[in-house]
Order: structure tokens, then C-alpha cells, then sequence
């Protein structure tokens, strides 16, 4: 592969394992409307759409969450509720990732730029990079609510490569979900799939570029 310039990273499920806390917000939403709670596995493969996705999911207890009518009066109501809930406890059970600073501070010494593009909702973003202490290693960082699209479209990637002044071709997106290597492959993107993540489904039938079963291993593809 030629050398990249810029390196994109996903946040949930590729540097962070926040799957316990979106559990528990789950589940205090689902609480506030009286609903029977879910279990984390349940909870974890929902994640990786964004918010407002991962609420339908759990009202209709399916990821397949589009075979169901739901009230979307309701659905505004659980959001808030879960948004209320986890933006107050955002880090309390989540975890940075083994390998994951140590890996950023490798790239950053190399000389690549990195980037954060998360369907995570962008107020959310800064505060979690600042409890772990790697906010330091991102130049930009992007979420939901900034562009109109969320990955797996690919407007989030472009506007990061826009505004740092990088050719898609001259970046990789590292993610853990389709949602990230769609994205990548709708950017014209190189992209790197971590397999630990949040994927209900085999990262591998998406094609990436390259996989990897740990953080640390990324570095074997960007020399």
C-alpha cells in the first residue's frame, strides 16, 4: 500500500468499548417506558448507527428494526431519554481499548494526521477523548449532527478530507463495523477492519483493504 497521509478512526468499538454505558442507558430508557430490559450482547450488536437507530432497535427488540411501525412520538421520547441519561454518564463503564494509545502516539509520531469520524453524536465526542487522555493525538474530530449523513454514507469522510486538505486516496478509515468500511468504499477510501468490535455481522464480507484482530496490529499497514 503507498503511504497514507491521514488516518481516520472510528470511536465506539474501535478505540472505545462503550457498550456497557449505551447498556445501561438502554436500559433506563426502556425503564422510563415501562418496557423489559435487554441484555449487553443485545445491546452491543445494536450499536454503530447512531443514537436515534440503536433507540428503534430496542424498542422493537430486533436489529431489523424496520419490519416494525414505531411510534416516532415515542421514539423522540426514548431518545431524549437515552441522551439524558448516557450524556450523564457518559464514560462510568467504558473502556479504552488495549493498545489504542500507545498506537495513536506511534502514528502521531510518525508524522500521519489523524481524525475521529463517529456516528456517536458530536457533543458527546470531546469529553470522552479528554477522560482517556488521547484527544491530544486528533487533529479533527467529527460526529453526528455536523453533516446531514451518518456512515456508511460517505459525507463525513469527505468533509474530513476536505478540510484537512488530504485526497480520500491519501486516507484510511479504521472501524470495526460495514458502517465504516462502506463509508470508506463509498469515499474511494483504503480501509483497515478491527474484528474485536461491535459487528453483528462478518466484518470480512464487506472487503476491506485489511483486517486486524488488535489495535496494535494497524501499525503493520501504515509504514
Amino acid at each position: 500500500m503507498k503511504k497514507k497521509d491521514l488516518v481516520i478512526f472510528d470511536l465506539d468499538g474501535t478505540l472505545i468499548d462503550s457498550a456497557p454505558s449505551l447498556h445501561k442507558a438502554v436500559n433506563c430508557m426502556l425503564q422510563e417506558l415501562n418496557l423489559e430490559p435487554l441484555d449487553l450482547e443485545t445491546v452491543r450488536d445494536f450499536i454503530g448507527n447512531g443514537s436515534a437507530i440503536l433507540v428503534k432497535r430496542a424498542l422493537a427488540r430486533d436489529i431489523d428494526y424496520q419490519k416494525y411501525e414505531i411510534d416516532e412520538d415515542l421514539a423522540k421520547k426514548a431518545l431524549d431519554t437515552l441522551l439524558e441519561y448516557y450524556g450523564a454518564n457518559l464514560t462510568a463503564d467504558t473502556l479504552l481499548y488495549e493498545g489504542a494509545k500507545e498506537t495513536l502516539e506511534n502514528l502521531k509520531e510518525k508524522g500521519y494526521k489523524i481524525a475521529l469520524a463517529t456516528n456517536k453524536p458530536n457533543q458527546f465526542v470531546k469529553e470522552i477523548l479528554e477522560h482517556f487522555k488521547i484527544d491530544k493525538y486528533f487533529d479533527y474530530t467529527i460526529g453526528a449532527g455536523v453533516v446531514e449523513n451518518k456512515k456508511p454514507h460517505p459525507q463525513m469522510l469527505l468533509k474530513v478530507c476536505k478540510d484537512m486538505q488530504v485526497e480520500p486516496k491519501s486516507a484510511i478509515m479504521v472501524g470495526d463495523t460495514n458502517n465504516d468500511i462502506l463509508a470508506a468504499k463509498n469515499a474511494k477510501m483504503d480501509s483497515i477492519a478491527l474484528t474485536y468490535g461491535y459487528s453483528a455481522i462478518n466484518i470480512n464480507e464487506f472487503s476491506p483493504t485489511f483486517v486486524c484482530n488488535n489495535f496494535n496490529e494497524i501499525t503493520n499497514f501504515l509504514v
